[in-house]
């Protein structure tokens, strides 16, 4: 009985020495398919990821290459405005040093005035460096009205370009004082030499400034009270800003004075032809009065006529009856005929 069970023992462990290496190989070989089949799938995923990843990086780097092409274009315009606005600096400050002399300043002011002037007005409307009788000479006039309005230029920067810069409120003080006299002279100068009414102008001026910042200065700054003085001497301070509105309500004044003439013009013509017309009416009554006479002659004598042929007829047959036939005279063939 024992020996019976180790001989089937060892039978067993004979079959399990055999088989279990086979199933052992069967399963090894299972899993390394499935691990090459997982290892291909993750391969597989990973690289379509990268594709992915380096598309998207290519794309990204296109743009950023775009925004770098970009920024520089960018900043060569800046470069290319900065140097711009360098040669403007410089030209500006030129024209600054140019502009320092007070002679070359005014001869400056007034070439804008002459500027505002040409491109506002009609050439008939303005006149340039105008000449009183007394012999004072004006920037411009502006004719309007049968009547000269006077307009000078002047530009008092020096003390306004201190006042500006001043370093203390002292000075600025001192200089605010200055930019008032200077103001406060070309104010009288205007007023006493070029609003002359026996002249022919009108009863106030323009003082033209050509410079925005001075202007604002005198109208609302510190010395606002300029104002008011230039109002008392009936000069009215302007720039080229307020000029210009100035200018365009003149050109509308001239054109509704010309609207106007020309409509005075079209009245006195209307006059002129109902004269005419009144003349050619008496004309043709007398025409009428002279036709309606030579109808009632023509109708009178019509009249008559028919009388004297009735009275010839008449007398023709009284002249038959009593004449022989062959006495009676011979008629016309053309009655005869008839």
């Amino acid at each position: 009985m024992v020996i019976g069970l180790l001989i089937l023992v060892v039978l067993a462990l004979g079959v399990a020495v055999v088989v279990l290496p086979r199933l052992i190989a069967g399963q090894l070989a299972g899993l390394r398919e499935e691990t090459a089949r997982q290892l291909n799938e993750r391969n597989a995923d990973v690289d379509r990821r990268l594709a992915d990843m380096t598309e998207t990086v290519d794309r990204r780097l296109a743009v950023t290459g775009q925004t770098a092409t970009q920024i520089h274009e960018r900043l060569g315009q800046v470069t290319t405005v900065m140097s711009e606005v360098n040669d403007r600096a410089k030209e500006l400050g030129r024209l600054e040093q140019a502009l320092r002399p007070p002679k070359a300043r005014g001869g400056f002011g007034e070439l804008l005035l002459e500027n505002l002037l040409r491109d506002r007005l009609p050439p008939d409307a303005y006149e340039l460096q105008y000449t009183f009788p007394s012999g004072e000479r004006v920037d411009a006039v502006i004719r309007a009205a049968g009547r000269l309005l006077p307009v000078d230029a002047k530009f008092p920067l020096d003390n306004f370009e201190r006042m500006a810069t001043a370093g203390d409120h002292a000075e600025q003080q001192l200089h605010e004082k200055a930019f008032a006299r200077d103001v406060k002279g070309h104010i009288d100068a205007i007023a006493t030499k070029y609003i002359r009414p026996d002249h022919g102008t009108f009863d106030l001026a323009f003082m033209y400034i050509p410079a925005e910042a001075i202007h604002y200065e005198l109208i609302s700054g510190k010395t606002g009270a300029l104002l008011a003085y230039a109002h008392g001497k009936r000069v009215f301070p302007v720039s080229a800003t307020t000029f210009t509105a100035y200018l365009q309500m003149i050109v509308l004044g001239l054109r509704g004075m010309q609207i106007e003439q020309r409509a005075e013009e079209v009245m006195e013509y209307c006059a002129a032809l109902q004269v005419d017309f009144e003349r050619f009416k008496d004309e043709f009554d007398l025409v009428g009065k002279h036709l309606s006479n030579a109808q009632g002659k023509y109708v009178a004598a019509e009249k008559r006529l028919t009388k004297f042929e009735a009275r010839l007829d008449q007398a023709a047959d009284d002249q038959a009856e009593l004449a022989p036939p062959e006495q009676l005279p011979a008629r016309p063939r053309a009655l005869d005929a008839a």
